[in-house]
């Protein structure tokens, strides 16, 4: 009884110790290069939308683009949603547009939900995340501010206001 106690302890804290390892493995020494910055060049990329359209982010050159990563499960990404598409019917005749690009989740799901929001921006489908992966997205929403030259100008993670994403637009939104 006591051996088969001691076999018990240990493969668990064996299995704990793992996970802590691989936990600071993962955060200290991955590939933090591939992940993007303020400043640098937006990279491009092609994904399909709901309505099946290939949405390129080049396409958007000489508008500012409000890229926003999120998901259905995450409840500061639906607090915003609506607050978005206020903004969308404002700043879209004024040359910035909204990707908002959903992270692996079930064009069903998306759509069920975009219904119900009554979402008229682009949600294109990072259904690999490789996109996700690019840009160096962790937290959901993530989303990235682009000028009109295509330079991420800023990095905001997690919910935002209505006001603060009309800021975040008029200071994307192209020069006359």
């Amino acid at each position: 009884m006591k051996t088969r106690r001691l076999f018990i302890r240990t493969v668990t804290l064996l299995i704990m110790a793992i996970a802590i390892g691989y936990t600071f493995y993962s955060n200290f020494f991955s590939d933090a290069d591939a992940a993007v910055r303020v400043s640098d060049e937006a990279p491009n990329f092609v994904l399909t939308d709901l309505n099946g359209n290939e949405v390129e982010l080049e396409d958007y050159r000489g508008q500012g683009v409000f890229l926003n990563f999120w998901g259905t499960y995450c409840p500061p990404c639906e607090r915003e949603m609506p607050y978005m598409e206020n903004q969308y019917a404002i700043y879209k005749d004024q040359g910035v547009e909204i990707l908002a690009v959903n992270v692996g989740e079930p064009e069903l799901t998306v759509q069920r939900f975009v219904e119900r929001l009554n979402l008229t921006f682009p949600i294109p489908m990072d259904k690999g995340q490789q996109v996700l992966d690019r840009y160096g997205v962790i937290p959901l929403p993530t989303t990235f501010l682009i000028n009109a030259e295509g330079e991420i100008i800023n990095i905001i993670t997690g919910g935002m206001s209505e006001q603060a994403i009309a800021q975040y637009m008029e200071s994307i939104k192209p020069q006359e």
